[in-house]
Formats: structure tokens, sequence, C-alpha cells
């Protein structure tokens, strides 16, 4: 939608409605939106193609907040959901980069088992990862020629990543963590995946690896 000034927007405060937290609200021209991501001042390139993903992509209706030491963005979303639910924003697809991390770290599982175990077990991987998608109702993960693309294309040179939504992704992890140990007997694979994101920017990779951390059987990864 729009990059905009601090001062063409008025930020408030809200309780919110299940914890002991206050929620920021920015309001533009009658419209209200919630804090999705901050970005420090040397972020810029970042911030912006963090907001051109949403808006583009994905048709999130978004905006880019400009200040001088930092960058944010915004995800559209009504007072009245804030005050009845925990009021997600419209905008609740993870960072692209925490999904391109995914992405690789699956394609890594896959190759690995192909090259050290051979084709019949990595066909039986495919099978297994498509099974988690499906009962996990990924988006954009539903047919077994979705599953190969994202098993096969370089998540970094792809145009668009599929929306998945942080639950998706701790999911994603627990379930190739337990599928891994299943083929090769031990958590042994999981520095030799790790490797794989090297191919990230320093910056998207150091804040995968704090939100992995963090996430949900991450620990099984460190």
């Amino acid at each position: 939608m729009f990059i905009l000034k601090r001062q063409d927007v008025e930020i408030t405060n809200i309780q919110h409605p299940k914890k002991d937290q206050q929620i920021p609200i920015l309001h533009y021209q009658g419209q209200t939106f919630r804090l999705i991501q901050v970005f420090n001042a040397a972020q810029e390139e970042e911030a912006k193609a963090f907001w051109r993903d949403l808006t583009d992509n994905r048709g999130k209706a978004c905006v880019l907040l400009e200040e001088p030491d930092r960058y944010s963005v915004w995800g559209k979303v009504r007072l009245e959901q804030l005050t009845t639910e925990a009021g997600e924003p419209e905008t609740d697809a993870s960072p692209t980069s925490f999904i391109q991390a995914c992405l690789l770290l699956l394609q890594a599982v896959y190759i690995d088992i192909e090259d050290l175990l051979g084709a019949k077990q990595a066909v039986s991987f495919q099978k297994e990862i498509t099974s988690v998608f499906q009962q996990g109702r990924f988006p954009k993960a539903d047919s077994s020629d979705a599953v190969n693309q994202l098993l096969t294309v370089d998540p970094l040179a792809s145009l668009q990543t599929p929306p998945w939504q942080e639950q998706h992704l701790s999911t994603l992890l627990q379930e190739l963590y337990r599928l891994g140990r299943q083929h090769f007997g031990n958590a042994g694979f999981t520095s030799r995946v790790m490797d794989a994101l090297q191919d990230l920017p320093s910056g998207d990779r150091n804040r995968f690896v704090a939100w992995l951390k963090q996430a949900p059987g991450g620990k099984d990864w460190q």
C-alpha cells in the first residue's frame, strides 16, 4: 500500500485482551494497522523487500513506516477484532526469509537421504513429507507437483514463497527432525543440514537462528 513517515500517522496502544501487554496500533486515514515486524535503520532494503513481498506477492494490506532510527511493517486490522480476539493482523504469514530457511533445511534433508540412502528412501521421504503438508493444511503444498517443487526449486531464486505461518514452520521443523532421525537412525544429520543456511544473507540467517532457539522443537536443530 503505502510508505509513510512518522508525521503521517498516529500511533497508540491498546490493552491485549488475553495478555498483560500493550498492542501498538498505527492509525492512517481512518484505517488501523498492527505491528508485524521492525527493522533497524541499516536494514532499509530488507524492510522494503519484506513489505513488497507482502503487498505485491501476497496481496496483503500493509504500510511501511519510515523513521530516522528504524523501519516497521504494519498489517491492516480491525479494532473490534483486537478487542474481542487475540487479534492477529491480516498479514500473519511468517517473514519470507524464515520460510526460505525452512525450505533450505527441507531440501538439504531430502538431498542427503537421496545421496546417502538411495532413491527408494528419497521416494519414501517425499511421500511422508507430503502427508505432513496435507495433515497440517500447509498452503501451496496440497499436490504432489507442489511438493516436488518445494523439494527441488531453489527457494532463494523463486519468485514466490508459500504463505506459511509460524505454526506451519514449527510443525515442519519438528516433523522434518522426526523423519530425519527415522531415516538416518540418529540426529547426526542436523549439523550437515544446517550448513544449507549458509546460502542465506547473514542478517536473515542470524534472525532465523535466533527464532529457531525459541521455536517449538527448535532445540533439536541446535
